[in-house]
């Protein structure tokens, strides 16, 4: 059992350089992150601040050129199923039904027929989408994607959901039921959230805490708890104080220097 004293997320110092075209470019400098289990952090900043690259270290799939990862205290090493990541283009199998691509994981892993089943319809229900379990990604809509790519990380036992601007692509209608229906998951199951992000509204709506980023290198450059009742009106004044606190933070990236 994890000791509830320890941090399910620890980044520290982490770094991240890339060789490209001959020379060592740096995507990430010196982050550091606690991440408390069933916290909802948002990270967000402008293209090229490194969001995408600190959840990729987190997720396993790139590791740290200085500093280190841990999750309940490891070294995180390479991907596991207590990490699972959601991305913007669904990622779903397009030859597999909703049902057969919730229950990937679980099958992968070598679980018992019966309970792959009981866990695929659990986590079908958990997302509304028992009407469409024997239909092909192709003849759903991009809303209904995106379910089925939460349901398939949840189905294989993630602890922690990784977010790569997982509704980017959606239509505005779409992407502010689909933010509902993530929170209403998120408070029901107790998961711990690490979001990406460049809408400045979306964080604030989601998060118990925003990290803002700036490029140049990526680094993290204030981190903010969001003490807003939820659900939250994203009309009301206290909600845009934040967001023009947070709209000001982020335009002070791009300020020009002075001479």
């Amino acid at each position: 059992m994890a000791d509830a004293t320890v941090p399910i997320l620890d980044i520290r110092g982490v770094s991240k350089s890339f060789a490209v075209q001959g020379r060592s470019v740096q995507a990430l400098s010196g982050a550091n992150l606690t991440v408390a289990k069933g916290e909802f952090i948002c990270l967000l900043g402008a293209s090229g601040c490194g969001k995408s690259t600190l959840l990729r270290i987190v997720a396993g799939f790139e590791s740290a050129t200085g500093g280190e990862a841990l999750m309940w205290g490891k070294p995180i090493d390479g991907p596991g199923p207590s990490r699972g990541m959601v991305f913007q283009d669904y990622g779903l199998f397009p030859w597999l039904t909703v049902r057969d691509n919730i229950g990937f994981g679980p099958k992968s892993r070598g679980r018992p027929t019966a309970e792959i089943r009981d866990t695929v319809e659990r986590y079908i229900a958990l997302v509304g989408l028992q009407r469409f379990a024997d239909a092909y990604p192709h003849q759903l809509s991009g809303g209904m994607k995106q379910r089925v790519a939460i349901a398939r990380v949840l189905a294989n036992d993630a602890e922690v959901v990784l977010m790569d601007e997982p509704f980017g692509a959606l239509d505005a209608m779409t992407r502010e039921r689909l933010q509902d229906e993530l929170l209403d998951l998120w408070s029901r199951t107790g998961l711990t959230v690490l979001f990406v992000t460049h809408a400045i509204e979306e964080a604030i709506f989601l998060a118990d805490r925003v990290v803002v980023m700036s490029p140049s290198p990526g680094r993290i450059d204030a981190i903010h708890g969001i003490d807003l009742a939820r659900r939250r009106d994203v009309s009301s004044p206290a909600f845009n104080d934040v967001r023009r606190m947070l709209s000001a933070q982020l335009h002070s990236h791009h300020a020009p220097v002075a001479a």
